[in-house]
């Protein structure tokens, strides 16, 4: 497979690599391989195993980053085949920023939106035992909070819900001083990172109330659909990270071959 770097730069964002830090939670779904393929072009081989490839969400609150501070939710539909190894294909990238929905379309040739993410935070009193008592003096245990995330896709004026989002209780503490878990290095990146409990994702109630509300209702609302589905599928992983650092450099562009050549 061929590949060359774009020399496209989005101004705003300067000259890469754009440095990205914040906290993240990344959630591995079990999702439908004919839900997948919905958005991944056919000369492409999905990567599959009993009729599902692995999909899911990743849910990113930016602290600092050439945009500035914002929010980021980007739907993973599968993975797809990418010789020597394999990559995820984002099916759809909600943002809080104008910029950043700018850079992800032009420089990146991502799906993204612009979308609001609403978060109220509640607090949820654990059960009390002997064990309980031993993390609270470790500043582990004790009453938690729990955060609510809604995620609504906006253009002008028209305003549209696509998920509700309740995140578990270690992963809605990114920023509390509590331990994190071992801090891990790399090249690329850097980051605090330990297993959590699935963030529980919910359908809105009203997908639909009338034509206005809708932003992009031309010729994408069935993959807008099938994006929620891929965010409903049965989760199997949830990672946190604290403390991220992402050095991301300038995309590749790929040219379109078939990645399967013996596929009839």
């Amino acid at each position: 497979m061929k590949a060359e770097e774009t020399n496209s730069i989005t101004s705003g964002y300067g000259k890469p690599p754009w440095i990205f830090k914040g906290s993240a939670l990344y959630q591995l779904n079990l999702v439908k391989a004919e839900v997948a393929r919905a958005f991944i072009p056919k000369e492409f081989r999905l990567v599959e195993a009993f009729g599902y490839t692995l999909g899911g969400f990743f849910l990113a609150n930016y602290s600092d980053s050439p945009a500035g501070s914002f929010d980021e939710l980007v739907v993973i539909g599968g993975i797809v085949w990418n010789p020597p190894t394999s990559c995820a294909w984002a099916t759809r990238v909600l943002v809080s920023s104008d910029e950043a929905c700018i850079h992800g379309r032009k420089d990146v040739g991502l799906p993204s939106y612009v979308a609001k993410f609403s978060k109220q935070i509640s607090a949820t009193a654990k059960p009390k035992s002997k064990f309980n008592t031993f993390l609270n003096m470790k500043g582990v245990g004790g009453s938690t909070n729990c955060m609510e995330v809604q995620v609504s896709e906006t253009k002008d004026t028209a305003v549209a819900d696509f998920c509700n989002i309740n995140l578990p209780a270690g992963a809605s503490e990114l920023n509390s001083g509590k331990w994190m878990g071992p801090t891990i290095k790399m090249s690329l990146p850097s980051y605090r990172i330990k297993p959590t409990s699935p963030a529980k994702v919910l359908r809105p109630a009203s997908e639909k109330s009338d034509s206005t509300q809708d932003p992009d209702c031309t010729h994408s609302d069935d993959k807008r659909n099938l994006s929620i589905d891929v965010m409903l599928s049965k989760p199997i992983l949830a990672l946190q990270f604290n403390c991220l650092k992402m050095d991301v450099e300038s995309p590749l562009i790929v040219s379109h071959v078939l990645l399967n050549s013996t596929e009839k």
